[in-house]
Parts: C-alpha cells; structure tokens; sequence
C-alpha cells in the first residue's frame, strides 16, 4: 500500500445539545495552545436543538500533546455536554471485509488501498465462498473461508466473530456480504459496521433488488452504503447515488449498471467513516462531505 502524504492531524468530533457560543469555545481552546485547524465544518439540527462539529487540527501546531489535550479538553465538553472523540489521523483504522460471491465491490476497496486512496489498513479478508481467495491473497492479505450452512449458521457467525476479534478490527464493511448479520455482532460493533446495499433504500428493501426494480418498471437504480442495525437495510444512512435507466434495459442491464454504483458508493461510504466525517444520531446521520 501507497502510504499517505498527508501533514500529521488530529480529527475533533463533537455532537452535543445546540447553544450560542459552541464554535467560540471550541476555538479558543484550540487557539490557546497554538492549534491551526486545516478543516472546519458545523452543522445545526435546528428542529432536534442539536449541534455537530468536525475540525481537523495541525498536529505540529499545538503545543500539547495528544494524551494532554484530550485531558484538558474534557472539563469544558462536559460543560457542554459534549460526544466527542480526538483521533490520531496518522493511526490507520484496522478494517476487515466481508464478502460472498460478487467480486466488485471487494476489488475496488483491495485497489483503493493498495493504490493509497484509501487510508487503512486491512488485516484479512472473510468470506463465505473460496472464489475470491486468489484476488485478495495476491493484495498480501489474509483470506479466511467460513462457510455459511442454511440450516444452523450459529458457528459459522461465532468462528467469523472470532477472526474479527483476532484482528482488533475497528471497522468491519460488508463488501456485497450476502448473509444477515446477527444481532449481537450488529450490537459489537455498532457505528462500525458497514453495508452496501443494492437498491436507493427504503426502496427495495432485502434481497433480490434488480430483480423487483425491474418488474417494476423504475427508470432509476442505485445503492446506499448505510450501517448495520439489528434493523434489515434499515440502519443510518452514509451515501448514496442512482443511475438512469429505461424501458430497454433488462435485468442483466441493470445488475451491471448497478454494481458500477455500488462500488463508487461503498468506497466514498468507507471514506467518509474513516475521516471521521460521519456523526449519528438516532437513525440519522450528518456527513461532512470534502
């Protein structure tokens, strides 16, 4: 993998109750320990009285360390009573991908790492088909085949759980993954774990989507990455974009049109939870796009 270039940062996430003087504060803290901030962005939920932020800081600016702001940042989030997380920018996220037959989704994240535009690191890759060992192991990761039986899948999810585990992995993205996660993985990793899903949700919710799309006669396609909830396809929403279609395409034309969608939605998806760019609240999300 192409290692980033990029200056070393810190990313400042907060979400908190809405009120006059948020962004004064937040940048005087920063400014008085010599804090530049690279990027900035807010947003407030006028309706729901709620407040988000997302600043990125020069790490060679600031005159404390890491460990030292966190600490001294604490007393006036809980004033405000503040979510919020500081993270390292040069810590690279420990992702694991899941996938089942279709390979494009999976290939475009492997060549978006490989090629660096996707700052990660991916420990292994899990599968419950042996289709795709030949592609991943030739990117140098690890492949690991759990296969899924139909009628007892209880420790196929118990063995996967366990490979996540072994990887401390901090995100796990299903990369065009065809089984129902269970709820207590959905539960795990709740905020961290992340779908693709082949159809513009709520639309066609579950499987077989082109199919449905097709008797139906739509003149739009798409694919929404979103995260997993206990909740099918119905979880926070990240990113989504559609495709035109007409009366001439048939299903075929719309399962290849389709996936061209999927992998250009999951990787932005994946972008953006991994530059902190996504805040949930309830079944919603603010995403500060680039």
């Amino acid at each position: 993998m192409v290692e980033s270039k990029k200056t070393a940062s810190y990313t400042l996430v907060i979400s908190c109750p809405d009120k006059v003087g948020i962004v004064a504060a937040v940048s005087r803290f920063v400014a008085d320990r010599g804090g530049s901030l690279t990027e900035s962005n807010h947003h407030t939920d006028v309706e729901q009285g709620w407040f988000f932020m997302r600043n990125v800081i020069s790490a060679s600016s600031l005159s404390v360390s890491l460990d030292d702001f966190r600490r001294e940042f604490a007393p006036l989030a809980e004033d405000h009573g503040m979510h919020w997380v500081l993270r390292n920018n040069s810590e690279l996220q420990r992702v694991v991908l899941l996938a089942s037959h279709a390979s494009h989704c999976l290939a475009d994240i492997l060549h978006r790492w490989k090629s660096g535009d996707l700052a990660c690191q991916i420990p292994c890759v899990i599968s419950n088909h042996e289709n795709l060992r030949s592609m991943v192991e030739w990117h140098g990761i690890p492949f690991h085949y759990v296969p899924v039986p139909k009628e007892e899948k209880s420790g196929a999810f118990r063995q996967m759980s366990e490979i996540i585990e072994r990887h401390r992995a901090e995100t796990v993205v299903l990369a065009r993954y065809m089984q129902i996660i269970p709820p207590q993985i959905c539960e795990a990793y709740a905020g961290r774990l992340i779908n693709i899903h082949h159809s513009f949700l709520p639309s066609f919710v579950g499987a077989n989507p082109y199919l449905r799309a097709y008797e139906r006669g739509v003149k739009l396609i798409g694919a929404t990455c979103h995260y997993v909830t206990q909740d099918l396809d119905e979880g926070p929403i990240i990113e989504q974009d559609v495709i035109r279609v007409n009366h001439s395409c048939d299903k075929d034309d719309l399962v290849r049109l389709g996936r061209d969608v999927e992998q250009s939605v999951l990787s932005r998806g994946l972008r953006y939870h991994l530059e902190d760019r996504v805040i949930v609240r309830g079944n919603k999300t603010v995403v500060f796009t680039s």
